[in-house]
């Protein structure tokens, strides 16, 4: 259980936010410099040298999304032209994308940051350029929003598996949804019929914690409140929930981390989100209220689950069930060991997860519930303390990562071991090194009280 500090203030981070800083734009240039891209999207690194091993092209707008990011920290001019070269030229594909659920990774790092610094005034206003970050962003969102199954309760985005496939980790997609409902887009189907993307948000958003999320209501043996199925399966053809299911975790009844960590980011960034949303617009889905309950008992219950079966520092094993922690001892009660011989941490599944706490621990704070606030704020500023130290930030002036010891996908082995290792450590991967950046400009922003960090900030 993570052991929180509860005297840590944002400020007592600064200096090791100004190191981060300095490492991360190494990084960036270390990658811009030696990276062959005619691989494809850099993913994951193997000896500290990023490879583009994978599945589907996920991870290249975290490349460049990073640099956006890395403009807005400390308003490094090379990395944002750097960012917005890539952008035009790489980037467009990823915009008609329909064979994947990660229109809010790709899209909105990168059309959806640069619109965000234009709007809040970081970079100089251009109309026909902001009409091209909107419309990049209008269809990302439709096309994202097409991959739709029907269920009995309503519907989700599903998963590049296939129709019968809910990923958990799709709930920080809807991002994409949300801000072309915003920009006032309209989907269109066969026969010119009209396509609410709002609803097909909510309806993804609700799917997502009522059959991704457990709550401990003895919804099966292993219902564990907070815990998260990486996979959901339904039979399409009745539109009935079948079973849980994982792909990069151990089981469908053991919880993946990172998994978890996009649950906790997601909810809470859409909590903070549907304050400013229309009413009006909400009735015909439940109303503000009812919808808004939903997320914020997912938030709670991801949140505290992270709390509780995390190690002391806040940085968890890559999975609640993984076989190997049986013959770790108490390890819940110690910091926890990437170096260890039996189970690999994952630092990325920290560097999300941990930005769903703060996000969780201001909202409450907003809403006058200090205590639970307090907790939620305090627990995150713990883990993101860690995470700026040694063994976790790189300052090896040759390794390509940023944030350390991140794991991919342990089940099929993808993950570099060293020489002498019964474990993967040592690694970085690219959505673990633009989350990391990502929060890192959330606390700085706060620090700074400068415009508080959000996703739909692109939109004024």
């Amino acid at each position: 259980m993570i052991h929180i500090n509860l005297k840590l203030e944002p400020s007592d981070l600064s200096g090791k936010l100004k190191r981060f800083w300095q490492l991360s734009e190494q990084k960036i240039h270390l990658i811009e410099n030696q990276y062959d891209e005619s691989k494809g999207s850099p993913v994951f690194t193997i000896e500290g040298k990023y490879s583009s091993c994978g599945w589907t092209e996920w991870t290249q707008g975290f490349q460049y999304g990073s640099a956006i990011l890395q403009f807005d920290a400390i308003g490094e001019k090379a990395s944002l032209e750097y960012a917005k070269k890539k952008t035009l030229e790489k980037m467009a594909p990823h915009i008609s994308h329909t064979g994947v659920h990660d229109h809010g990774f790709n899209n909105v790092s990168t059309y959806g940051n640069l619109l965000r610094l234009m709007n809040e005034g970081k970079i100089p206003f251009n109309e026909w350029e902001k009409n091209f970050y909107q419309l990049a962003l209008k269809i990302s969102g439709a096309v994202q929003a097409s991959r739709w199954t029907p269920i009995k309760s309503g519907g989700f985005i599903h998963s590049f598996n296939g129709a019968h496939s809910l990923f958990v980790d799709t709930i920080r997609s809807c991002r994409s949804l949300i801000i072309s409902h915003i920009l006032g887009h309209v989907m269109q189907g066969e026969g010119d019929i009209k396509i609410s993307i709002l609803e097909r948000a909510l309806q993804h958003i609700t799917a997502t914690a009522n059959y991704s999320v457990y709550y401990g209501e003895g919804r099966d043996v292993y219902d564990v409140c907070g815990r998260t199925a990486h996979e959901s399966i339904f039979n399409v053809k009745d539109g009935n929930f079948r079973c849980p299911n994982s792909q990069q975790g151990y089981s469908g009844f053991s919880t993946w981390t990172r998994g978890l960590g996009w649950a906790m980011c997601g909810f809470t960034e859409q909590l903070e989100w549907i304050e400013t949303a229309d009413e009006k617009k909400l009735i015909p889905f439940g109303g503000k209220d009812k919808l808004a309950s939903l997320m914020l008992k997912a938030a709670k219950a991801t949140c505290d689950f992270y709390i509780v079966h995390s190690p002391t520092d806040g940085i968890p094993y890559w999975d609640s069930g993984a076989p190997g922690l049986q013959h770790m001892g108490d390890y819940l009660n110690r910091s926890a060991d990437p170096f260890n011989s039996f189970e690999p941490v994952d630092s990325s599944a920290a560097a999300i997860g941990v930005q769903g706490l703060l996000r969780l621990g201001n909202y409450l704070n907003n809403k006058g519930d200090s205590e639970a606030g307090s907790r939620y704020f305090q627990a995150g500023l713990t883990v993101m303390s860690r995470l700026l130290e040694e063994p976790y930030l790189s300052s090896n002036p040759n390794h390509q990562g940023l944030l350390l010891h991140s794991i991919y996908h342990r089940p099929n082995g993808w993950d570099y071991t060293p020489s002498g290792s019964k474990i993967p450590y040592g690694e970085s991967s690219m959505w673990g090194d633009y989350h990391i950046r990502e929060v890192a400009l959330y606390l700085q922003r706060i620090i700074k009280k400068e415009n508080y960090y959000t996703y739909f900030n692109c939109i004024k």
